[in-house]
């Protein structure tokens, strides 16, 4: 022993505890260190908050002098407040030493050992040593004993409420309580200690009330001393994190004995605001929380699927609170997939939809092979695909559906208790397949698979009104496709059973009462019966009244409302059943949450309808498809897509020139005009508002401008990449960042229609916007409907022109059509110096029954000069048919010589759309350096064709006519590349490109120019920006004409290298000789270039200079090989 302790003074070090519990096992705030010296002195080391391994490092020291006594006690102690502490605390260990035993380890740390707590013995670390009298002392750390009587019965409830944990002795925690609560009676709601006091008497009632110890215990006041005390303690105070628990931990105890959904909901929120504050490693974290946290979730997941906004919020923080990794992620991702899936189907977002999808894809993986849970997955991923593609039409997402729906029925074997799921959710997939593709084999599984779900939900089982509304769809469907009328009346039946099991305020309700009234409908039109007819139009009627303005349901009611009326006045003909009817269809076209393609097919409805009764409102709803139609395609991101969304309406291609007839019988030659245009060249006119110059803008609103622009090249870059993105769910967040773009654009465009002068800034354009295009010469719309066909003919000013074809009808124009193919097929095997009879005959009858008749309308009526620029614009059959070749290839009735013809008496260009010929017309307004590029590939790569041999002495010929002041650049050969080609056609204003040219029937967008390494497709075209380009000359095959399922969008390599930019044209309708185009390009650019003013060239000379080319080569270039040259463009 190191000297006697008297009159010393020791410093004390109090290095670290371990194996700490709190006897009681309430969570302590923090953990000290208290020695009594004597009865008048104590020291408290400061409060040190426990780690995840029960154990405190301090590092506190204290310098006590032994003189008073030989004798000391220490104890360490659980306080439950850091902030200001109520009384001392729940002792966890006291011991009696003495200085003598502490100095006898010398200077080395040692460990004291406590008696045990719970079977295991607390110890201290420690280090003592002597110091000199005249070193600091702490006394500032003394702590002066005060009998204070609030600390005192504090202490004494805890002391009750460790006594009550271990022997469970009923009457210790009773006295807790009394103890507890004589204590808050003296700490009222300002007394500092008040949130302490509330906090000590909640905990001592909570434990009661977990162990059923305290018949009069009210779980609610407890729980509101816990969230009063809470409230007093704001986030950054010392003590909020303790009170967030506790308060938790009531909330769940409550929830696990009530199951009632607001417990565990605000538990959540309060678990959310939690965790940050537990960071992983603290005692709180490792002791309570994560299980806190755990149960929560667990609870949340399994509350009933609530598609409200605070609905998706809770799955929102349950999903934070579950990040990868975590158990409970795949659950959570599901649950929030589900919600919104359901949200969508209320309010018809096509967000929430996407993002459901999104996250299902999230989930999937997560369940492989094998999980036990993956058949739910699939199944739920496939239902939002599903109605994904009921609300979009993408085909992929049906396919991808139904592929999803099989694997999760392979997972559901016979017996399985989830095989109902998946045998309803396959069969309503086999439906909406048979509805595309008519395909009697699904339609005849679904309804198997249908029945056999309908017979594992019996009576009474849940999810039976869901499969009887499904099997009575399918019968339904069945009936229209085969008309047997057993399906319709079992139909009938199983509806009405659905409706008897679905309550008055379920929202599936009402679209089973459209159901409903669409077989009371069909039945209707086979019996006569007005029961029938009557009761339908009352179930929808009664469904529009409970439904809110925006239910998307309400579509279906206004579908088959219109269905009521429209069959009841086809058996009646009240004209009041007419009139509401067509208001019907007007009102499920804008309905604004159903998708585009119901909005769509209803308009389309109201068209046939209308047409069909000559009723009023048949203009307007052609206007209405025409509108739904661009907004449906102005949702996708790239052009491919875009066709795919056109194509699930091939069957209404023919409405934009119906739309036309429809407008002309009805007298109004400008409607005409602009219904023909809007519904024509949609993916031309939807790329070009992303260039649309803002001249006029900049000058007033320079801001305004920059912004549109600027959200202008976003959505164009957005649209680029995602065309090549391959994996779906990249593609679809790809799409996801497109449409946000978009809808960013569309509100920058609605707030530049808000400036004045510019409300119709990007709006279809009128008639007097679209008559600009005639500035330089007539237009001549060429319609070909099935109800009419005939010409506009709309001049540089005034009224419009009507020209008939009394004689011609569309089928008409689709044998002629054949007829030229087949003509020019054979006119390709003769001898060039063979007259082309059936050839001449064919462009004999174009000129006496089509072109014959604009011509009289443009020499009497428009007194329109000799050699004049006319522009052709043909719709329908007329894209597949060589108008400005027609000739009446006879002699003059005076026989001084032969007949004109169209290209002898004006100067032909064609143009897909009048605003096309506008566009490019503005873009005229600046030059560049020109710059001249021939590009050829006499050699393209494997698979692209054959060798070319004149080509290359083609570009040498273009060569030596181009003027010598022009910077001419030549690429052939192994320069001839994809990028090298694509890189000429943006650096140059004039270009010749002669290679192989095709046309992809299949995926115009595919169409190419052949090149040394790989073709130049016209989406690379499209892609690359030109704005300087003039003129391009095409010798090549097939680079003019559109294909046969989409004529009227003209979809084209010439189409595409003008909307790259490029004012002026030369394309070929169909295969051209590369030794043939020679003579043709020479005579051509002879007269391009011939009396140039101060050597300037002009591409608007080139329609004049190929009409003179044409005639020029008369003798050396056959017929056929001729006329297969065009001019688009100024």
């Amino acid at each position: 022993m190191p000297g006697n302790a008297e009159s010393q003074f020791i410093r004390l070090e109090i290095i670290g505890a371990k194996n700490l519990q709190v006897p009681s096992k309430r969570m302590p705030a923090g953990i000290y260190i208290s020695i009594n010296v004597d009865s008048r002195r104590r020291w408290k080391s400061a409060i040190r908050v426990l780690s995840s391994h029960k154990s405190v490092a301090w590092g506190d020291t204290a310098t006590l002098s032994s003189h008073e006594s030989p004798a000391l006690s220490m104890e360490i102690r659980a306080p439950f407040e850091l902030d200001r502490t109520l009384g001392s605390g729940e002792i966890i260990g006291r011991l009696q030493t003495s200085w003598d035993e502490l100095l006898d380890h010398g200077d080395e740390p040692f460990e004291l050992s406590f008696p045990p707590v719970r079977g295991v013995n607390p110890s201290l670390t420690l280090k003592a040593t002597v110091v000199h009298a005249s070193d600091d002392q702490d006394g500032a750390l003394l702590d002066s004993l005060v009998d204070r009587e609030i600390a005192r019965d504090t202490d004494a409830g805890h002391a009750r409420c460790a006594e009550y944990t271990t022997s469970k002795t009923v009457s210790h925690l009773n006295d807790a309580v009394e103890r507890f609560q004589l204590v808050l009676d003296r700490c009222p709601v300002d007394h500092p200690d008040h949130a302490a006091a509330l906090t000590n008497l909640a905990w001592a009632r909570f434990q009661g009330y977990i162990r059923n110890d305290l018949q009069d215990i009210d779980i609610d006041t407890t729980t509101s001393l816990f969230r009063e005390a809470f409230a007093l303690r704001p986030q950054g105070h010392l003590d909020h994190t303790l009170s967030l628990h506790h308060l938790i931990s009531a909330l769940i105890w409550r929830y696990s004995k009530e199951r009632t959904a607001v417990f565990i909901r605000e538990s959540l929120q309060l678990c959310y605001k939690l965790l940050p504050l537990c960071p992983e490693g603290t005692y709180l974290r490792s002791i309570g929380v994560d299980g806190a946290v755990n149960y929560v979730i667990s609870g949340c997941n399994n509350l009933p699927n609530d598609v409200s906004d605070e609905g998706i919020h809770l799955r929102r923080v349950v999903l934070e609170l579950c990040p990868p990794g975590h158990q409970h992620h795949p659950l959570a991702l599901a649950a929030l997939a589900l919600a919104l899936n359901g949200r969508f189907r209320e309010r018809g977002s096509i967000d929430d939809l996407e993002e459901s999808i999104q996250l299902g894809r999230e989930a999937l993986p997560l369940c492989p092979e094998g999980h036990s849970g993956r058949s739910g997955y699939l199944n739920n991923l496939a239902f939002s695909l599903l109605c994904r593609f009921n609300n979009q039409g993408k085909s992929h997402d049906l396919t991808e559906a139904i592929s999803m729906y099989e694997e999760a029925l392979r997972l559901c074997p016979v017996g399985h208790k989830s095989r109902d799921f998946s045998l309803d959710n396959l069969g309503s997939a086999l439906r909406t397949h048979f509805s595309q593709r008519g395909d009697v084999d699904d339609i005849n599984r679904a309804v198997s698979l249908t029945r056999e779900a309908l017979t594992l939900r019996p009576p009474g089982r849940p999810g039976r009104d869901a499969t009887l509304n499904n099997l009575a769809t399918a019968l339904a469907e069945r009936y229209v496709k085969l008309h047997v009328i057993e399906d319709l009346n079992e139909a009938i039946d199983l509806y009405r059973e659905c409706l008897q099991l679905r309550q008055l305020d379920d929202p599936e309700r009402h679209n089973t009462s459209s159901n409903l009234s669409s077989v009371l409908c069909s039945r209707f039109t086979q019996t006569r019966k007005n029961a029938d007819v009557e009761e339908a139009i009352r179930l929808c009627q009664e469904s529009l009244e409970a439904l809110p303005s925006l239910h998307p349901y309400r579509w279906s009611s206004y579908r088959w409302l219109k269905q009521g009326y429209w069959s009841r006045y086809q058996v009646q003909y009240e004209p009041a059943d007419l009139s509401l009817a067509m208001e019907n269809s007007r009102l499920a076209s804008m309905h604004p949450t159903q998708g585009f393609p119901n909005r769509i097919l209803a308009a389309w409805h109201w068209v046939f309808d209308a047409e069909a009764s000559c009723h009023e409102s048949a203009l307007e709803a052609y206007a209405v498809f025409f509108e739904l139609l661009d907004a449906h395609f102005s949702t996708r991101s790239s052009t491919t897509s875009r066709r795919e969304a056109s194509a699930a309406f091939r069957d209404a291609r023919s409405l934009p020139v119906d739309a036309a007839s429809c407008a002309i019988r009805r007298h109004n030659l400008k409607k005409a005009i602009e219904l023909v245009e809007r519904g024509r060249g949609q993916q031309w006119s939807l790329a070009s508002r992303l260039k649309t110059p803002v001249e006029e803008l900049e000058t007033g609103h320079p801001h305004l401008a920059h912004k549109f622009l600027e959200l202008s090249k976003r959505v164009s870059d957005a649209a680029q990449g995602s065309a090549t993105i391959a994996d779906r769910a990249a593609a679809e967040i790809a799409e996801m960042k497109y449409r946000r773009i978009m809808t960013q654009w569309e509100a920058a465009v609605a707030e530049i229609r808000d400036l004045r002068g510019f409300s119709r800034f990007l709006l279809p354009p009128s008639y007097e916007d679209l008559q600009v295009a005639a500035r330089n010469g007539p237009v001549i719309i060429l319609i070909a409907s099935q109800n009419s066909c005939s010409a506009i003919i709309v001049p540089n000013s005034g009224e419009p022109h009507h020209v008939r074809f009394p004689r011609i009808t569309v089928a008409d124009l689709a044998k002629l059509k054949d007829d030229f193919a087949t003509a020019i097929r054979h006119a390709a095997r003769m001898h060039p110096a063979e007259p082309r009879k059936k050839l001449r005959v064919r462009l004999r009858i174009l000129w006496d029954e089509i072109m014959l008749p604009i011509v009289n309308v443009l020499q009497h009526d428009l007194k329109l000069r000799h050699r004049s620029r006319i522009w052709l614009c043909p719709t329908a059959a007329f894209t597949s048919i060589p108008l400005h070749a027609a000739n009446p290839f006879r002699m003059n009735a005076d026989r001084s010589g032969s007949e004109s013809c169209l290209e002898d008496l004006y100067i032909c260009s064609y143009t897909p759309t009048l605003s096309a010929l506008i566009r490019v017309r503005q873009a005229m307004k600046t030059r560049a350096t020109p710059s001249f590029a021939a590009i050829g590939q006499s050699q393209p790569g494997a698979g692209q064709g054959d060798v070319l041999p004149a080509v290359d002495s083609e570009l040498e010929l273009v060569h030596t006519l181009v003027p010598p002041n022009i910077k001419f650049t030549n690429m052939s050969k192994d320069e001839a590349t994809q990028a090298g080609a694509l890189n000429a056609l943006q650096c140059n204003t004039w270009v010749h490109l002669a290679c192989h040219g095709k046309q992809d029937l299949e995926q115009p967008y595919n169409s190419c120019f052949a090149m040394r390494d790989k073709p130049v497709t016209l989406l690379d075209i499209m892609e690359n920006n030109s704005p300087q380009a003039e003129f391009a000359f095409l010798s090549a095959c097939h680079t003019a004409v559109g294909d046969e399922e989409t004529p009227d969008e003209a979809i084209h390599l010439a189409a595409g290298l003008q909307f790259s930019g490029f004012k002026s044209v030369v394309g070929t309708l169909w295969g051209v000789s590369d030794a043939l185009a020679k003579h043709v390009v020479e005579a051509f650019y002879k007269k391009m270039f011939e009396d140039l003013e101060d050597g300037v060239i002009d591409c608007t000379k080139a329609a004049w200079a190929l009409n003179r080319a044409t005639h020029a080569v008369m003798t050396k270039v056959p017929l056929e090989q001729r006329m297969v040259f065009i001019h688009i463009g100024v």
